[in-house]
């Protein structure tokens, strides 16, 4: 029977696996692709410090990567299972399926997933992975790129609108951390604000020029969050923020921007960085350039790599995050003859 990657979406949606919270949805695909007779692997993979990391878990997270029974891949089908908070489950109406993750990237998944059904009934040696920490730091990709399974092509899932990308951009993170010395909020000569340190070198980071790429447009940046102080009433003694700058090119330049502009004032840390990434055209597909990151820089192991999947990256981390029912079923033929051309070395069909 063939999968409906409708359904398998709105089951995938109604999990719950916000980034380093991925184990029941890693759980499910497991035991889902074990019945459709995979044979399935768990790559375990680390939860980060808590005391450094916002956010992170305690549970068990896996990557999940499914082959037929002793067949080494020529094409991979890859995606994330994790989401960005907040969760909230699956509701649809006649055109739509709503959730978070209905288009990053749970909805990509199920259309993978069939996808490969059909492949594999076409005889075309296919795999699928689906990674945790795509959101964050790429972990789950970091680790699965130790144990690549012999690919040749990647055809890695995000919201492209069903277009092929010709480009990704990098992603530089950035923490910065600010110290200072508390007292009486009346008396702030005896104290040293780390608030007011780190709010003059994020007024200057900001301030700062990046480098911009013509075909592709400007690298951006964005503080994504801020935390520090104690109380109204008492100085700060520390204070930190987690910037996420978006690359068209190397990262040296602006590294040395950001340590330089920041000074004395924090330390700064580089916590990722992921570089910008050109792809080739292939045959007719309509192309994007994709101004977001992808785990494709973390997946250079498994093959030359593709970026193509449905639904729009404008609503991905919104509260209105949804997915076209018709694009995710157009997707799955799109994956079909994208992944049987480059096995065969042939051009798709009009």
């Amino acid at each position: 029977m063939a999968i409906d990657p409708i359904q398998l979406t709105k089951e995938l949606v109604n999990i719950h696996s916000t980034t380093f919270h991925e184990g029941l949805a890693g759980a499910f695909l497991h035991d889902f692709l074990e019945k459709e007779k995979y044979a399935v692997e768990r790559m375990a993979v680390a939860q980060p410090d808590r005391t450094v990391t916002p956010g992170a878990g305690e549970g068990e997270r896996f990557n999940v990567y499914a082959a037929l029974p002793g067949v080494t891949p020529d094409v991979v089908l890859s995606t994330h299972m994790d989401t960005v908070p907040p969760f909230f489950g699956c509701t649809e109406d006649d055109e739509y399926l709503y959730g978070r993750g209905t288009c990053d990237a749970k909805g990509i998944i199920a259309a993978q997933i069939a996808a490969a059904d059909r492949l594999r009934e076409a005889g075309v040696k296919v795999g699928l992975l689906f990674v945790v920490g795509e959101e964050r730091d790429s972990a789950g990709a970091k680790v699965a790129n130790l144990s690549p399974k012999g690919a040749r092509f990647l055809i890695n899932g995000e919201p492209t609108d069903n277009r092929l990308a010709l480009a990704s951009k990098g992603a530089l993170r950035v923490e910065l951390r600010a110290k200072g010395r508390m007292a009486h909020s009346a008396y702030p000569e005896l104290g040293e604000s780390a608030i007011d340190k780190l709010v003059g070198a994020l007024n200057d980071i900001l301030a700062m020029p990046l480098p911009v790429e013509p075909e592709i447009g400007p690298s951006t940046l964005n503080i994504g969050l801020i935390e520090g102080g104690r109380a109204p009433n008492v100085i700060a003694d520390k204070a930190e923020a987690h910037l996420l700058i978006r690359l068209v090119g190397p990262s040296e330049e602006t590294k040395a921007a950001i340590v330089k502009t920041v000074g004395e004032r924090a330390e700064v840390r580089f916590t990722l960085e992921l570089p910008f990434v050109r792809m080739r055209k292939v045959s007719n597909l309509p192309t994007m350039v994709a101004k977001f990151t992808t785990d494709i820089p973390a997946l250079t192991a498994w093959g030359e790599p593709f970026l193509l999947g449905p639904g729009s990256i404008h609503v991905a981390h919104t509260p209105d995050e949804r997915i076209a029912k018709k694009e995710l079923l157009e997707c799955v033929d799109l994956y079909y003859d994208l992944a049987t051309s480059l096995v065969h070395g042939q051009e798709l069909r009009s």
